[in-house]
């Protein structure tokens, strides 16, 4: 890829939410790692979308000759931060029928009478899949803190549960990538905004985005709490500075990148006498 800017510094080492992490000190305009511009973003997106390609087919593949591994990407963020821009823009190099795509909206009366991971369970990703989780388990720790919703001892049950449910996805071959697209409120503004001077755009706004966001702070706090309890070395968060769109898409690209490369794939051996089935062929 000569001419690409690539990043400096892999996303996985810059983003991580690791011990003595603070929210504060991200900035969401940044672009931490990479020192190209838009443009050059957008040609690495591009360039990579092979990559990203071939290393699903392998992993869909393995799967059907009883490989287990599986990758799981859960977006976490504030409205308007991106995650749909993510899906469109980073996922479409995958093949669809390798991916599995949930967007969990609030908990039907039915998923209420059970433990709140009842129904994140049944979504997990099956072998050799791509799942993608558009918000999660981390709803029932985040609006639960800031609207009072659950004790104080109850969030620090649901932290361990979520511990433990994510150490069993990976004891059972799926690689977990957490991310948090973190944009600041001004730039929240500003997209509401050009959602509501933009026709096209009015089925995306909802007065709801707007009365959470006066719990802005409450949020971030919120956030900076769970990161403290669930960033683990097996599943740690990464939180993906995302005011620059473009910026936002590139980094969790190489966060799946390097997901899928770890799982060290390989294409599945033929079963079969290759020169004498080419063969068969060639004479058909």
């Amino acid at each position: 890829m000569a001419g690409v800017v690539q990043f400096d510094q892999y996303p996985s080492e810059t983003l991580r939410a690791g011990e003595g992490f603070s929210l504060e000190s991200v900035d969401p305009d940044s672009t931490p790692g990479y020192g190209g511009r838009k443009q050059d973003g957008q040609v690495l997106l591009a360039e990579l979308d092979d990559d990203l390609g071939e290393l699903q087919e392998k992993l869909f593949a393995e799967s059907r000759f009883g490989g287990n591994k599986r990758i799981l990407l859960i977006l976490q963020a504030m409205d308007t931060a991106g995650k749909g821009g993510i899906v469109t823009h980073v996922m479409a190099a995958m093949n669809p029928q390798g991916v599995q795509f949930k967007a969990f909206k609030a908990p039907t009366e039915e998923e209420k009478s059970y433990d709140f991971l009842w129904r994140i369970e049944k979504e997990v990703p099956a072998a050799g899949m791509v799942g993608v989780f558009d918000r999660s388990h981390y709803e029932d720790v985040l609006i639960h803190r800031v609207h009072g919703w659950a004790s104080p001892d109850e969030l620090k049950r649901r932290y361990v549960a979520i511990n433990e449910f994510e150490s069993r996805l990976t004891d059972s071959g799926t690689k977990v990538v957490k991310v948090m697209l973190y944009i600041s409120g001004e730039e929240q503004k500003k997209r509401l905004l050009a959602r509501l001077d933009n026709p096209a755009k009015h089925w995306k706004y909802s007065r709801g985005d707007l009365d959470e966001r006066a719990f802005w702070d409450d949020y971030m706090k919120a956030y900076q709490a769970a990161i403290d309890e669930t960033s683990t070395p097996d599943a740690p968060w990464h939180v993906v500075p995302a005011n620059k769109k473009w910026y936002a898409r590139i980094a969790v690209q190489q966060l799946l990148l390097g997901a899928l490369s770890e799982l060290n794939l390989e294409w599945p051996k033929a079963d079969f006498d290759v020169a004498t089935e080419r063969e068969l062929v060639a004479r058909s």
